[in-house]
């Protein structure tokens, strides 16, 4: 009873704080009158207290400040759908679109209303983001407190150690299913691996002993010295697993197309810009190489339990390991490998137990989840393409026909 009372009052404080935030900046950025929101391809428009209204389109908050208009509401302004002129970017400026399909919700989901917001003011921060570094300098300090701490199974990153029981088996099978070629006893034999943000090596050692050839990285110095004192305890591994202190972007002009694997376990949410660590990984892995990726969806559920209960009320983890304006959807993340030369051929849910300690999988990504993405051997590029002609459409009809009667 008393640890639901504190959920209860743990949840009403971080609500109300994220809602004086965002009244703070939404007074700052627009007139009292009219509140907008940019979400990658949705624009969300707040008109009264009541409805919060979704635009379908690619506007920025410049762009809607001086061009999107405002449009009449029904009598009831609780539910409904209604349609009014948008404005949409293309190469030549702006076009009006007319059936945009706006959805009104009513105030009694008022933490929806919130989060939605933040994930708003989130994708905006990643949209206009001019930084060429993935490293984020207020995500060192919090690491760096705790840079002696990795080989403490019972300490702050116990929920990482207990990870490995699934995403190592999880790497593992899935090579292993690309390939017949392997060894017994070291059936990651000849395979290359990046473990981008490493850490202490929890998970570069398990997949060193497995055949692997290891390179972790980290920004952190201290991070790299705790993994290459633990290494040194296995003299096995000194051969398998070589340490760097660097970032991704340090090592992309001399490691162009030099991985089998990329591997960024519960390491997206941390980064300073989430898409150009994706090109970064891009670039360094081999054609048809595989990007593994283990972090948390942005949801009401993985705020609520990923941070205020984790953080704040058990100690799962220490309190502001995590920023939930960073976290990212399933299908967020999709988009942006997909736009950026990834094939998504994995996405699975994984679920913690906080009183056993342990993970397993689960169809439910609302809070933790598994990537598996493939490098394409050429990077699409969508956006040039121009749709078949019916000419060619003919000819290639033809050629399927001929080559079923031979």
């Amino acid at each position: 009873m008393a640890l639901t009372k504190a959920m209860d009052e743990g949840a009403c404080d971080a609500i109300n704080k994220i809602e004086a935030q965002t009244h703070a900046r939404l007074k700052r950025l627009l007139p009292s009158s009219l509140g907008i929101l940019a979400k990658n391809n949705n624009i969300y428009v707040k008109k009264s207290p009541r409805p919060l209204i979704m635009v379908q389109g690619n506007c920025g908050l410049e762009d809607l400040r001086e061009h999107i208009l405002p449009s009449p509401l029904s009598s009831s302004p609780d539910q409904g759908d209604h349609y009014v002129q948008g404005f949409q970017r293309g190469p030549g400026g702006f076009s009006e679109n007319y059936s945009w399909k706006m959805q009104l919700t009513s105030n009694s989901t008022r933490f929806v209303h919130l989060t939605e917001m933040k994930s708003s003011m989130s994708a905006m921060k990643r949209l206009y983001s001019t930084s060429h570094t993935t490293v984020d300098s207020k995500e060192m300090k919090k690491f760096q407190l705790l840079a002696h701490r990795w080989w403490d199974e019972q300490g702050e990153y116990s929920t990482l150690h207990s990870l490995n029981d699934i995403r190592v088996p999880f790497i593992r099978d899935t090579l292993l299913n690309m390939s017949s070629d392997h060894q017994l006893g070291s059936p990651l034999s000849g395979v290359k691996i990046l473990d981008v943000g490493c850490g202490g090596g929890l998970l570069s050692e398990p997949l060193g002993r497995l055949g692997a050839s290891v390179t972790g990285i980290d920004p952190l110095e201290d991070n790299i010295r705790t993994a290459e004192q633990h290494k040194s305890f296995d003299p096995v591994l000194a051969k398998r697993i070589q340490y760097k202190p660097c970032s991704l972007e340090d090592i992309v002009e001399e490691a162009t197309e030099t991985f089998d694997v990329i591997i960024a376990s519960e390491v997206v949410e941390h980064v300073a810009d989430l898409e150009t660590f994706i090109k970064y990984c891009y670039q360094v892995l081999k054609p048809e190489g595989s990007l593994f990726i283990t972090t948390i969806n942005k949801t009401q559920l993985s705020y609520i339990l990923g941070i205020v209960v984790a953080e704040r009320i058990m100690g799962i983890v220490p309190e502001g390991t995590h920023d939930w304006e960073k976290f990212i959807s399933p299908e967020e993340l999709e988009c942006l490998l997909d736009s950026n030369g990834f094939l998504v051929k994995t996405v699975n849910g994984m679920s913690y137990n906080p009183l056993s300690g342990s993970w397993s999988w689960t169809e439910s990504t609302s809070i933790n989840y598994a990537v598996h993405a493939m490098k394409s051997r050429v990077k699409e590029q969508s956006s040039s393409r121009e749709p078949p002609s019916e000419t060619d459409k003919e000819a290639h009809s033809a050629e399927a026909s001929a080559s079923t009667t031979v």
